[in-house]
């Protein structure tokens, strides 16, 4: 496995998935982003822990340099999927590539535009920073390791971490006196298939969503040190002493066909359930979701043109006072 995770789940074995959830929550980690970013101050410090392949500051580099600039910090503690990010986000704000990282260290970082064809299209992008470091969100060091910030976003990471309500107060601590701590965190399950498929007994889906929260269960119950946080993520941020603890959502939502890349995100989200929830399904579901993954099958989903998705992100976020 690479990286340190607490989930023991091989996060950079799921890169091509995390990659088309971006692609397809794109304009709603767009809006998001800059809903957030508008009341940040000049030249800020934006902090996303547990950044993934980095869709989300991508979105947060391109609301920086359409402003005054500012600095991205990219933390997660599995290598691989940093350096996607690093890239990904250091395009978006149209600077060089080409940082290195370690354990709680940032070298050689460049914030010049990577061609003059590139600032152009970025405006302001030379003002943008990317920095990029590898770290474990449940370290309660993580504070003295990272500059203090103007946001701290963390999307749907903090489950992973065995005590969520420390984690947080992590998270907390990082910010600055009157920075902003946001949290992607539940929401609604994305949809995408139809009731009646054709084959198998009708709602699959239904039962696909409720094996994977078993599944979610054991997870956390696997986790080593869990602790359990029987209450919202609003209490706890304010159990973090966040002030002005409120939440927003934003929509996503690609009615059928869909776009290009749709079809490949069900097979990978597909694919994971059958992987983390198999032993939750019935042998007629397990062979249905075998069918619509085969290729070879003619009722393999890439033959159907009634894919779809449709979602809601949350985000519950305060302020340090």
């Amino acid at each position: 496995m690479s990286g340190h995770t607490h989930d023991h789940i091989d996060w950079a074995d799921q890169l091509a998935l995390l990659r088309a959830a971006d692609t397809l929550d794109a304009p709603a980690q767009a809006a998001i982003a800059a809903r957030l970013a508008a009341k940040l101050p000049a030249n800020p410090t934006v902090i996303d822990l547990g950044c993934g392949a980095g869709g989300m500051s991508t979105h947060f580099a391109q609301a920086l340099a359409a402003r005054d600039g500012g600095t991205i910090v990219l933390v997660d503690a599995t290598p691989e999927l940093l350096h996607e990010a690093e890239l990904a986000v250091r395009a978006a704000a149209g600077v060089q590539n080409g940082s290195a990282h370690t354990n709680g260290r940032v070298l050689n970082l460049s914030t010049e535009p990577s061609s003059p064809d590139s600032a152009a299209t970025a405006g302001t992008a030379s003002t943008v920073e990317v920095q990029a470091v590898v770290a474990d969100l449940a370290d309660s060091s993580l504070p003295d390791l990272l500059p203090t910030a103007d946001l701290v976003w963390a999307s749907r990471v903090v489950h992973h971490l065995p005590d969520q309500q420390s984690a947080i107060g992590t998270l907390t601590a990082v910010a600055r006196s009157g920075g902003v701590v946001a949290l992607a965190e539940g929401g609604l399950s994305f949809s995408c298939l139809p009731w009646d498929l054709g084959l198998g007994r009708p709602g699959l889906e239904d039962r696909l969503q409720a094996a994977q929260a078993e599944w979610f269960v054991g997870m956390r119950e696997g986790i080593d040190g869990a602790v359990p946080m029987p209450y919202g993520w609003t209490v706890a941020l304010e159990r973090a002493g966040l002030a002005d603890v409120s939440s927003f959502s934003a929509l996503v939502d690609h009615p059928a066909p869909g776009p290009d890349g749709l079809t490949d995100y069900v097979h990978h989200h597909l694919s994971r359930l059958a992987t983390h929830g198999a032993e939750n399904l019935s042998d007629e579901d397990r062979s249905t979701l075998a069918a619509l993954l085969d290729p070879d099958s003619p009722h393999y989903l890439g033959n159907r043109r009634d894919l779809f998705l449709l979602g809601v992100r949350t985000v519950h976020h305060g302020r340090r006072p």
